[in-house]
This record gives C-alpha cells, structure tokens and sequence, in this order.
C-alpha cells in the first residue's frame, strides 16, 4: 500500500493544482479551515460550562489557554513543521508513513513492520474526527434557535440531521466542486466572525489581557481540577487542524499557509476574545437553555425546602436517607 502511495505521488500535478494561487487560497478556506473555522462556535462556550462559571478568572483563563493551544499546535506544529515533511506534494497519515520507509530504502535498512498500522490509525482518526466533528457544530449552531424560543426545541435534531444529510451528499462531488462552493461561504464567516470579534473586544479591550499565558497558568495553579476538565473544551478548538497536512496535495502548502496565516488565524482569534468579552460582561450567555431550567428547578427546590416549617424538612430528610 505504501508503495501504491509512492507511485500515486510522482504523477503529475493534478489540475486542481493548476489554478491559480487566489482560487486555491479561496478553496482552501472552503475544505481545509471548514472544522477548525467553526470551532468558535462551541469551544470557548463549552469551557465556561464545564468549569461550571463565567467568572473573570475561568473566562480569561480558559481563553489564554486557547490562543496558547492554537499557537503551539497549529501555528508551530503544523504550519511551522509538519507542513514542511510532504511526499512528494501529498500529505496525510499514509503518505508520511511512506516517507518515513523511503527514508529507510535509502539507508538500506528494513522499515519496522508497525510503520504501515501506525499510518493506517492515523488515517482512521482522520475519517473518525471528519464524522464527529461536523455533527458537533452543525447541532451547536442550530441550538441557537432555543435562544430565540424553547418552540424550536423539538426542531434542533430534526434540523441539523437534514443538514448533515444535505453536506455529506454534497461532499461526494469532486474537491474542486466543493471549494467553489464552500470558499466564498467560509469567506463571509470568517469576515462576519472577525467583525463580531471586533465590535465586542472595543468594546471591552479589558479581555486582551488574555494575550498573556499568565491566565493559564494562575488558574492550572489555583483550581488544577476545573484546569484539567476543560481542557477538553480546549481541544474542540483544535479540531481540524490535521487538514492543514491532509490536504496539501489538492491545494498546496503556500495557499494552505497564505489563508491560515491571513485570514482564519486573525478570525478565530478575534472572535474567541470577542466571546470571552461577552461572557465576562453577560455571564449568562454562556448558559444553555437546558442548563438555565435545570438550574431554575434547583432554584425552586431550595426555595420550597427554605419556605417549608422545619419539623418538615426533617421528616422529609429522614424519609430520604431511609430509602
């Protein structure tokens, strides 16, 4: 299979290829940036949930720990040095485990035999992460219709299924299809994300101070079990980034490099801290409708137990460690 992968790379260029640098940084921004691009939706929302408070040192926290993840994951790893390590103008889990062996052929040596599994599972989280992924912020981005009235409630699967069902048959066209397509869409988004980033960080300049890795690492030291839960909320807003690599051979490293570093890195940046200065100054945005009921009840339920005579409440609490 490896072999296959090296014969494949030394064809010549496809003709998506040919098109000029503009088109190719404009699909680019369409099929590689689609999953990380839309991280914002949920990343930095998730993390104020999970830690269970919008307060300024989780928000600014949770925040400078995105831009460090960001900057060291994708902006060092990937378009810093991995993007450098092509076969032949193609990427991937497979094509690099081609490399690796070529590099062995050359010393005369044997490539170890677990090279073609690890290639392989490579590949497999790749298609596993472009499965979930896109279920993940379709269904983040159609629960904003419970923000305008719990009626759409019973609509949100409903909705983000038709949707998904509606991508996914549309993927199956040629890349270059698909590009056309989605380019100019993921180019307002990220225009529209950048903007809305804007308006709120002049608004509140304070959230820039999350520049500063200080933030992370305070909140590591003083609440180390809420540091560690979200930073699964700081992985979602790393989602994607393995595209920068995996698609090298439809587009190439420079325009690949050209849109990250001029378009999607400034949008995504500012929109996280335009989100951080909403949830520092509207704490309750960061509550979802079903959160906001389920802490309504525990509400009433306090006050129904504070209101209730006390020979009550203590029938009732030794009714209920009896059972």
């Amino acid at each position: 299979m490896l072999e296959h992968v090296r014969h494949r790379n030394a064809r010549p260029e496809p003709n998506g290829r040919r098109a000029g640098t503009p088109a190719l940084i404009l699909g680019a921004l369409g099929v590689v940036f689609g999953d990380i691009g839309t991280s914002p939706i949920y990343a930095l929302r998730q993390g104020a949930l999970d830690a269970g408070a919008s307060t300024e040192q989780i928000v600014m926290g949770v925040l400078s720990t995105i831009v460090r993840a960001v900057l060291i994951v994708v902006m060092l790893k990937y378009v810093c040095y991995v993007m450098r390590a092509d076969n032949e103008g193609e990427g991937g889990g497979v094509a690099l485990s081609a490399l690796v062996e070529s590099g062995y052929e050359k010393n005369d040596k044997a490539a170890p035999r677990a090279l073609l599994p690890i290639g392989l599972f490579g590949a497999a989280m790749f298609y596993g992460d472009s499965m979930v992924t896109p279920a993940v912020s379709v269904l983040s981005a159609v629960e904003g219709l419970r923000q305008i009235s719990m009626k759409f409630d019973s609509f949100v699967v409903p909705v983000a299924l038709a949707i998904l069902a509606g991508l996914f048959a549309f993927q199956r066209r040629r890349t270059a299809v698909v590009s056309r397509w989605f380019g100019p869409v993921m180019s307002v988004w990220f225009i529209w994300l950048a903007a809305l980033g804007v308006y709120r960080v002049v608004q509140h300049p304070q959230v820039l101070r999350a520049l500063s890795p200080g933030w992370a690492i305070e909140l590591a030291l003083a609440r180390p079990g809420i540091a560690f839960v979200i930073l699964g909320a700081v992985i979602l807003a790393l989602t994607g980034a393995e595209a920068l690599y995996a698609d090298i051979g439809h587009f190439g490293r420079k325009p690949i490099r050209i849109a990250w570093l001029d378009v999607v890195f400034p949008s995504i940046i500012i929109g996280y801290f335009g989100q951080g200065a909403t949830l520092l100054f509207q704490p309750g945005s960061s509550q979802q409708p079903s959160s906001m009921r389920r802490q309504a009840g525990r509400s009433c339920l306090l006050s129904c137990w504070r209101c209730s005579p006390p020979s009550s409440r203590r029938r009732r609490l030794f009714q209920a460690r009896s059972r």
